[in-house]
């Protein structure tokens, strides 16, 4: 698979040689990321990060994900992840992604989906992307604001998130949605400005 780059932003697909790095970011970064982790209902906390690259490159040779790592200037920033991939009559998928606090403010997350939700128009060959966010994450939400995610609704007790069930806004944007690709129309100051607008009354059910 090919790298995807904008000025110091790249995506690569995840390597079994990246788990040291990762491992020690996420530890590192616990305070900064733990509440918006997924985790497994009724497991334990224990978590090998040499396992789940495992785990993601095999569902990447099944067509079942697509596991990058995002890099600034050569240095690993964070992970992403198009997992869920679905084919057939639906062909869609969701991303998911975290960043290391000292990387924050950097244009690297918005860049980085942005770059992966083009290539799964462009080359991946689906037709619709969503992301998911709990309404707590402002950080999340101002990078589906800024690359023009079209609001679409609240999930209830959608994903196990920091030990418990979690409420969260989908997202989501099809491939007509961006005939000229998703990080262009940012760039260019193109994106919609009420796209990701949430409805008063979703906002107070929180």
């Amino acid at each position: 698979m090919q790298e995807y780059r904008h000025g110091p932003i790249e995506l690569r697909l995840i390597r079994t040689r990246d788990a040291r790095i990762l491992q020690n970011e996420l530890l590192q970064n616990r305070s900064w990321l733990q509440r918006w982790e997924a985790t497994l209902p009724n497991a334990s906390a224990s978590f090998d990060m040499r396992v789940s690259i495992r785990r993601l490159l095999q569902q990447y040779r099944e067509g079942g994900g697509y596991p990058f790592v995002m890099l600034y200037d050569g240095e690993i920033a964070g992970q992403l992840n198009i997992w869920g991939v679905s084919r057939g009559s639906l062909c869609a998928a969701t991303i998911g992604y975290w960043v290391s606090e000292r990387f924050a403010g950097k244009g690297i997350t918005p860049t980085a989906v942005a770059l992966a939700t083009d290539a799964a128009f462009r080359q991946f060959g689906l037709h619709r992307m969503e992301i998911c966010i709990r309404p707590e994450n402002t950080a999340s939400l101002r990078v589906v604001e800024k690359l023009g995610f079209r609001y679409e609704g609240m999930r209830r007790r959608y994903i196990h998130i920091d030990g418990d069930w979690r409420d969260h806004y989908a997202f989501a944007l099809n491939a007509e949605d961006v005939p000229g690709g998703v990080l262009a129309r940012w760039v260019n100051g193109e994106v919609p400005v009420d796209a990701t607008t949430i409805p008063p009354a979703d906002r107070l059910q929180i």
